[in-house]
């Protein structure tokens, strides 16, 4: 468990926010780039402080639930955007939607409010980096994917698809080594599901045939339902996709 405070907030596009974290205890991170997982503690509205779990093991749990509801923190699973370990920072990039715990917190959080991490490792594991991939995600995955590309060899064939509320959203500052195709989707208020213009798209698109690894990422039934459609249509080994439904429309929001 490492507990940090905010150091600086930055409104990145119309639908997402930037908080660094910083703080001595970062030491004690060891940066594993690509999609970087970590459980994010942040108080809730009202709260005058931050209850962090003093165990670094699973058994962190059962010590969160022994504290009283009104005085447990939030807790989300983030991917780190950045690491600056000469500087003691790490960022963090929230998805904005409505009035979800993460995102008002996002809204409100200033330098110097209390917040924690705890490291849960990475999930981007391809096993041979020289074959071509595919990289698909909705909002709440952009960060991780923007993460992996951060942290790719020069050498890397991809095709990514991105998808993200409105046009606004979309980086055209982002650089990836040449091998990468970069497929920017706006919704742009669209009566469509989240994830649903990215499915749609890859189903369309004419993929590399020699496709070795994918990972997707973002709302349940993108990530089911592409992961079917790699298996059933294009003949691509279950164990060449790595697949995360991050969230549930319907049930909850990312964040």
């Amino acid at each position: 468990m490492i507990t940090l405070e905010v150091v600086d907030t930055a409104r990145l596009t119309p639908g997402f926010s930037n908080i660094t974290l910083g703080g001595q205890e970062l030491e004690h991170l060891t940066p594993a780039g690509f999609d970087q997982i970590v459980r994010l503690f942040f108080p809730r509205e009202g709260q005058d402080g931050l209850f962090m779990p003093t165990l670094s093991n699973e058994a962190w749990m059962a010590q969160f639930l022994l504290r009283s509801p009104s005085r447990r923190p939030w807790v989300r699973n983030f991917t780190i955007r950045r690491t600056r370990p000469e500087l003691g920072e790490v960022d963090i990039e929230f998805a904005l939607h409505g009035d979800t715990p993460a995102s008002s917190w996002a809204r409100r959080a200033r330098p110097g409010d209390p917040a924690g991490i705890f490291d849960m490792g990475v999930s981007y594991l391809p096993q041979d980096a020289s074959a071509p991939q595919l990289l698909v995600g909705d909002e709440s995955a952009l960060p991780a994917i923007l993460a992996i590309l951060d942290h790719a060899p020069a050498t890397l064939i991809a095709d990514v698809f991105l998808e993200v509320p409105v046009a606004a959203d979309v980086r055209p500052d982002v650089t990836a080594p040449e091998g990468v195709r970069l497929h920017w989707l706006a919704r742009d208020g669209a009566d469509s599901l989240p994830g649903t213009l990215a499915l749609r798209a890859v189903e369309e698109a004419s993929l590399r045939s020699d496709l070795g690894y994918s990972w997707i990422a973002g709302e349940s039934g993108l990530a089911t339902g592409l992961r079917r459609h790699l298996v059933r249509d294009r003949g691509v080994p279950k164990s060449a996709i790595a697949f995360q439904g991050y969230w549930r429309h319907g049930r909850s929001t990312p964040g």
